[in-house]
């Protein structure tokens, strides 16, 4: 059973009222904290209050697998909660926590958030993953690794359950090779990670048939994580016949977020870039019509 850790808090927005809470992960014994002996994951869920069955978005911010950036999850969480999503964002574990646990933390969000479809009026088949950065790895890794061991044998997951529907990748880490962010793979895989252990990471590697749809974008002038990693992911989703969007910008710094004046903390804003996300919202429901008329 789940237990929250705060109480409900009603958001009112312009058209809709959402209701907020945190809830664990894990249940007692189904996780032990690395280093951290404080630290718990957690599923904060931004409910709407309606009946009416609707998709989802699970958001994974970034920071390096070093910290979760509150930059990219509740200002991007109500953004979609206003375009008439349900959205979760999960604060996964990051270092010294090492690789499988912040993708088994992401199984494990999605695995409730399926597990809770009827209560919270979700769409079952209609669950997106937005990732920034090195959450963007960690939702592209979910994207091709659900079905791997170490994804599938969480306490009461049924198989697939944590495959997601859609992918929204926005400046994502996905290479360890020349274009690698290195402190995104330092912090997942341990400083002394050896050749084989990055190539296993590095997604453009290990995407299959089983890939969700996915919709990318990047700059140009990011000097972090290089545009080629975006690249690098569209060029795999083509050759296995995956439906794709992407978008490349030419100027803009890493970690833009939103682009606009609420994520803006010296990254900047730009109203042309700060467009990707009513895009990528154009997007999902043209990727989930299709299911909902089924």
């Amino acid at each position: 059973m789940l237990c929250f850790l705060e109480n409900d808090l009603s958001i009112q927005l312009e058209r809709f009222i959402v209701f907020s809470t945190t809830i664990p992960l894990w249940e007692k014994g189904q996780y032990v904290p690395q280093g951290n002996a404080d630290f718990m994951p957690t599923l904060a869920t931004y409910v709407l209050d309606s009946t009416k069955k609707r998709p989802a978005v699970l958001i994974c911010p970034g920071g390096g697998y070093g910290f979760t950036s509150p930059r990219e999850a509740e200002p991007v969480a109500l953004q979609y909660v206003a375009a008439g999503f349900h959205v979760f964002v999960v604060y996964y574990s990051v270092t010294p926590a090492r690789h499988p646990q912040p993708l088994r933390d992401v199984s494990r969000a999605m695995n409730i958030i399926r597990a809770h479809a009827d209560d919270w009026h979700i769409e079952e088949q209609s669950i997106a993953v937005c990732g920034f950065s090195a959450g963007g790895h960690l939702a592209a890794s979910l994207g091709v690794f659900w079905d791997q061991s170490y994804c599938s044998d969480i306490p009461g997951l049924k198989r697939g359950q944590n495959r997601p529907d859609a992918l929204i990748l926005c400046y994502p880490v996905i290479s360890s090779g020349p274009f690698a962010h290195r402190g995104s793979f330092e912090n997942l895989l341990g400083p002394t990670a050896v050749p084989e252990d990055l190539q296993a990471m590095s997604l453009e590697h290990h995407i299959n048939a089983q890939t969700p749809p996915t919709f990318l974008w990047h700059t140009v002038a990011d000097s972090a994580v290089p545009v080629e990693n975006s690249l690098l992911f569209a060029q795999g989703l083509r050759a296995q016949h995956i439906p794709f969007e992407i978008h490349i910008y030419p100027h803009g710094a890493h970690g833009l977020s939103l682009a606009t004046a609420e994520t803006d903390d010296g990254t900047g804003q730009d109203a042309h870039i700060s467009g990707w996300h009513r895009l990528s919202t154009e997007w999902l429901w043209q990727i989930f019509t299709p299911v909902r008329r089924a």
